[in-house]
């Protein structure tokens, strides 16, 4: 289901030609961008633009940030909001559902549910001790500590029973996706892949087409030729001066990496 129909650019300021974000070709030169499918992939070199648009998307939208600061408050993202106050949203299906997703805040947030559990088992320990302490009944201390229980067992029944730690890299993040999943929503998501092998990217496309038989809709920046495959997604180069469609078989990523695959040494006697 498509909720966001497109993004149009209000006008940018003339003072922050040589200010970041609006220094860069892709942002000066964009007008609007349409979503007409489910699953849109920005894909580009590094450097191009591609996310620092999708997050001044996920700003604009006021998307829940994942395993980051509330998004209107990060830091690392003050740069962007000044670009995002400048889009105009156009809605098919309003949605506030939904979340935002770098790849470098899911190994943080991992970390951080890491101790939130080993905070909360400790606190329910000492709630014990406390009141074995003081002779009082099992039933009280069992009723002091009901929230800290109910919401360490909802961690792990979300999580699993050890944490996103007790995975790989590649399970946790797979695990992490589909806990915070709701149907209808707006998921921006960069750089999946990184923590994915091969085989769990597939694992990420499948679970992907799932999402969207749900009816959500996927704005994704990626280099994986894997991910880019998925059925009747629109690929937005970020390669040239602007904003252009392009087709699966023309992209750069996939005719050179199917043309390192079929002969690898070839490119490797120019190292």
């Amino acid at each position: 289901m498509l909720h966001l129909k497109s993004i149009s650019v209000r006008k940018w300021p003339s003072q922050a030609n040589g200010e970041f974000p609006f220094n860069l070709k892709i942002v000066r030169s964009l007008k609007t961008i349409e979503f007409t499918s489910e699953v849109t992939f920005f894909v580009g070199e590094n450097g191009s633009g591609k996310s620092t648009l999708l997050e001044a998307i996920a700003c604009a939208v006021g998307a829940i940030a994942v395993g980051s600061d509330n998004i209107g408050k990060d830091k690392t993202l003050s740069a962007v909001r000044k670009l995002a106050q400048h889009f105009k949203l156009s809605w098919q299906i309003r949605t506030h559902k939904g979340f935002f997703l770098r790849a470098e805040d899911f190994f943080g947030f991992a970390k951080r549910l890491t101790q939130m559990r080993e905070d909360m088992e400790n606190d329910l320990r000492a709630f014990d001790e406390e009141y074995r302490a003081k002779g009082r009944s099992q039933t009280a201390a069992g009723l002091a500590k009901m929230a800290y229980a109910r919401e360490l067992q909802d961690m792990k029944r979300q999580y699993g029973e050890g944490g996103l730690d007790s995975y790989s890299h590649g399970e946790s993040f797979l695990t992490l996706f589909e806990s915070r999943f709701v149907p209808n929503g707006l998921y921006l998501m960069d750089e999946p892949e990184a923590p994915l092998s091969p085989i769990r990217q597939l694992a990420f496309i499948s679970i992907l087409k799932r999402m969207v038989e749900q009816g959500a809709q996927f704005i994704i920046a990626t280099h994986s030729p894997i991910i880019m495959a998925f059925p009747n997604a629109t690929i937005l180069s970020f390669d040239s001066a602007r904003i252009q469609q392009v087709k699966y078989d023309d992209l750069e990523h996939v005719t050179l990496t199917k043309a390192f695959l079929n002969n690898p040494e070839a490119y490797l006697r120019r190292l």
